[in-house]
């Protein structure tokens, strides 16, 4: 998937592809002017916000360095049944937001089809799982302290502009869940200063860090988005490896409590396991196991399907021989005659795909194909919503 975001960090960050993910901290300029608000402006955020259920944590709102009571800007939504949904009281946010605060949403790719869309081209990428949150100042509100965060993020600057202080580690590699809680920031600062529309930052994990727009303007704001793309580890390997051990009845048995008991049969059979299955084969078969994600189901009532895109968490694996084609991705294993190769890997590019468009490049049988993919949940239905993800950011297959 060719995505204009992916092109404009590694074009900003100075990179070739995701390899200098995490190495350390970088700083740039997208050049091109109308990305940030093809991702994101402030008034569709907030349309976004008053046209959805919402709770904590997923949003949140803070002033003055603390956070605002829920109760204060979320109100229930009473149906004449009495049925009661929770909404945000846009009115009182709107307050809060001339009196200057923060605004937060958190994994904002779950409700707004462009950013679920950037996020799979930046997963497919890197190769890791990827989430965004989005963060909307006004005022002189002030951000977050001093923090880091377990996980290499990737923010870019929407609109507006806000100040930073970046600092290094005072772990190394530090994690979620650790053996040190990393309490104590870094002296080093490696850069503070003010993120720009337009420029693009990326932090590693354990950075310490801080943001605020706290003498910057009480007329301004700032509106960026933080990309959290979690890298495997080999704690993660090590994990991995402990639900395979269930398959050998040597692990299965209880521990022997006796003193000095023998344990060379247990000791063999780890060293066998972490010979059989290394890294490389953990992080291959992490991407192939991820299941299908969140999509529109097409049921038959709906009529023929017109279109389809590939929303596998990674990109499909595709082998093929003289006779067959072998696709895994999605949890999933199938296998196609020959003949589907072109429409298989047209479908599974990440790019949308009009059937009617596509049948005079790679023949009839896509829409059979496409048909098996949405059922089997590697493809969607491009319902209008979903195209539009897509719109100025990624082409179409068949253009």
């Amino acid at each position: 998937m060719k995505h204009r975001l992916v092109r404009a960090v590694e074009s900003a960050l100075g990179w070739t592809g995701p390899e200098r993910l995490g190495e350390q901290f970088a700083l740039g300029h997208t050049g091109v002017d109308d990305l940030s608000r093809r991702l994101l402006t402030p008034q569709r955020l907030l349309d976004l916000v008053m046209r959805r259920s919402l709770a904590r944590p997923q949003f949140r709102v803070f002033q003055k360095g603390v956070e605002v009571h829920p109760a204060v800007y979320f109100t229930d939504s009473v149906s004449p049944r009495g049925q009661s949904i929770s909404m945000v009281n846009m009115n009182t946010l709107g307050r809060l937001l001339d009196e200057g605060a923060t605004l937060i949403l958190d994994q904002a790719n779950m409700a707004d089809p462009t950013l679920e869309v950037a996020c799979r081209a930046l997963q497919w990428w890197s190769r890791e799982r990827v989430q965004v949150n989005v963060y909307w100042t006004t005022g002189e509100a002030e951000g977050f302290p001093l923090h880091w965060d377990d996980h290499d993020v990737i923010v870019v600057q929407l609109a507006g502009e806000k100040g930073w202080e970046v600092r290094g580690t005072s772990r190394t590699a530090p994690m979620y869940r650790d053996a040190d809680p990393n309490s104590t920031p870094g002296d080093e600062v490696i850069w503070s200063g003010l993120l720009r529309t337009g420029e693009v930052m990326h932090i590693p994990r354990g950075h310490w860090h801080r943001a605020t727009r706290v003498g910057h303007g009480d007329a301004g704001h700032s509106l960026h988005v933080t990309f959290g793309i979690t890298k495997r580890t080999g704690a993660s390997w090590m994990a991995w490896l402990g639900d395979w051990c269930r398959e050998q009845e040597v692990f299965r048995h209880d521990l022997d409590r006796t003193p000095g008991a023998d344990a060379s049969r247990l000791i063999a059979a780890a060293r066998g396991l972490l010979e059989s299955r290394p890294p490389e084969a953990f992080l291959s078969g992490y991407e192939r196991a991820a299941g299908p994600a969140r999509q529109v189901p097409h049921p038959d009532v709906l009529g023929p399907l017109t279109g389809a895109v590939c929303t596998t968490n990674f990109r499909p694996d595709i082998r093929s021989d003289d006779s067959t084609v072998e696709v895994t991705a999605a949890g999933r294993r199938l296998c196609f005659a020959a003949k589907a190769e072109p429409a298989l890997r047209l479908l599974l590019s990440g790019h949308p795909v009009v059937l009617a468009e596509a049948e005079t490049a790679v023949g009839s049988e896509i829409h059979a194909v496409a048909r098996l993919l949405v059922k089997e949940g590697l493809c969607a239905p491009l319902t209008d919503e979903l195209f539009s993800g897509y719109t100025g950011l990624v082409t179409n297959a068949d253009s």
